[in-house]
């Protein structure tokens, strides 16, 4: 969660114009064991567990009853996946990024970055140009590749909408991370630059979704068991959607979970008495009220010096 933030402060406090939305095709399907192990060592000086995540890397798969050994690749769905992801990278990637910003770049560099998920902005369009065909050859050393077609060089930032109304040329684009599409914008008060966050709508209405599936599959469960379910559902979308500004998409979250809930009650009985009004004052009140539960970018990642 603490990315969303460091990637918001990164692009309105340093001088990014240019931005690298980053994909890397099948990453955990391509992982290079060799390398892998090899990265592994490097932190790890107990045998034991790096033969422990050799075993866990050659586990292998079933495919219509039959176990076939993985050459490369990471568990799919395990916990260590992530994990290994982030030591891969973190060589592969981050290290190298520190190096080139170092020795290369004459403007600012950042790098936001989890798992295979991963955002860099630059202050030159040509620098980012040169970094993009220097990565996808570092990639190729490791096993991997950019997707073609995901991976992005887009104009985003401060002065990114005023440029592109100069050239005649239509809003700036905008990138998704983490669950979050992000749009440049201005604050409303202030009328400055600020980042728009909004919930992907293709996750939040595949989640409502899932969700309906649910409730019918719930039909006949207690009222006092839906409840305290529901109440789990919406606490843990909040928890991760409930940033400043958000109000008005999380209380259209909340709204839809009811009307769902409200459908599967007047299911449960052919003599329904249950109007939308009668509902919400006897059962609407059950669920988490709408809430921010994460601070402002700016003050979560504020440095100050301690003079």
């Amino acid at each position: 969660m603490m990315r969303w933030d460091a990637l918001y402060v990164g692009i309105t406090r340093k001088k990014v114009n240019w931005v690298i939305d980053l994909d890397v095709r099948s990453f955990f399907d391509k992982v290079n064991h060799d390398w892998m192990i090899r990265f592994v060592e490097h932190r790890i000086g107990d045998r034991r567990i790096v033969r422990l995540i050799q075993k866990w890397l050659k586990a292998g798969v079933m495919e219509q009853e039959r176990w076939i050994e993985t050459e490369e690749g990471t568990p799919q769905g395990s916990v260590i996946s992530p994990i290994l992801a982030n030591l891969y990278l973190h060589y592969v990637l981050d290290l190298w990024v520190d190096q080139w910003r170092r020795k290369k770049a004459t403007g600012d560099v950042i790098i936001v970055r989890y798992a295979d998920d991963a955002v860099l902005g630059f202050q030159y369009q040509d620098e980012a140009k040169r970094f993009l065909r220097e990565l996808q050859e570092r990639m190729g050393k490791f096993g991997l590749e950019l997707h073609p077609e995901k991976t992005r060089l887009i104009e985003f930032g401060r002065y990114a909408a005023e440029r592109r109304k100069q050239r005649g040329e239509g809003c700036p684009e905008t990138f998704k991370f983490l669950g979050f599409t992000h749009i440049c914008g201005t604050n409303r008060k202030t009328g400055y630059f600020t980042i728009i966050r909004q919930t992907i709508s293709k996750r939040r209405a595949a989640r409502l979704k899932q969700l309906h599936a649910e409730l019918r599959r719930r039909l006949h469960d207690s009222l006092a068991d839906t409840v305290k379910w529901l109440q789990s559902v919406v606490r843990g979308y909040f928890q991760y959607h409930a940033v400043p500004g958000k109000e008005k998409s999380l209380g259209q979250f909340r709204t839809h979970v009811l009307r769902l809930w409200l459908r599967q009650i007047r299911r449960r009985s052919q003599r329904n008495c249950w109007t939308w009004e009668r509902f919400l004052e006897r059962l609407g009140g059950l669920l988490p009220e709408v809430c921010i539960l994460h601070p402002y970018p700016t003050e979560r990642f504020d440095a100050k010096h301690p003079r």
